[in-house]
């Protein structure tokens, strides 16, 4: 008797595991990049969001001019932002949600009008990004918020 004819484990071709771990793979990613749903959210929320209470896109609205800090604290808010954002944030980009930057025209889009709704999502977070209040110390976020702002009405020039 061969053991050609002997019953045993049926093996599933090469090709059909190959696509089963990137159907998988494809499936991650999507869990990863989509759009946090609007539901339950409270004008806050949906104002951060970008979105009106009808579920609708907001308008951007102008920048609100903000009084520059010193250039000592400029300094200081580059230099936590670099330390402590930029790996995520790299010239104002965001590597984990491309939808989510730091250009003028996303924080418009997203309801961010200044730097301290920028100090106050680096300390509190938002969606999927943690705060970071306890490792920008005291008054970091406010620094950081300003350097970000700043940054963003400058369209992130490459030099800072």
């Amino acid at each position: 008797m061969s053991t050609d004819s002997l019953p045993g484990p049926k093996r599933f071709p090469k090709a059909a595991l190959i696509l089963g771990w990137l159907l998988l793979l494809l499936g991650l990613l999507h869990w990863l990049f989509q759009p946090l749903p609007a539901w339950g959210l409270s004008q806050a929320g949906l104002s951060q969001a970008g979105l009106s209470q009808a579920g609708l896109p907001q308008e951007p609205q102008e920048p609100q001019v903000a009084v520059l800090a010193s250039a000592a604290q400029t300094a200081e808010g580059g230099r936590l932002f670099a330390n402590t954002c930029a790996g995520c944030h790299l010239n104002g980009g965001n590597i984990v949600r491309r939808d989510r930057t730091l250009k003028l025209k996303a924080l418009q889009r997203n309801g961010i009008d200044g730097p301290g709704a920028i100090a106050r999502i680096a300390a509190e977070g938002i969606g999927r990004m943690d705060g970071y209040a306890k490792v920008l110390g005291p008054d970091g976020p406010e620094k950081v918020g300003a350097w970000v702002w700043k940054q963003a009405l400058e369209n992130w020039p490459r030099s800072s």
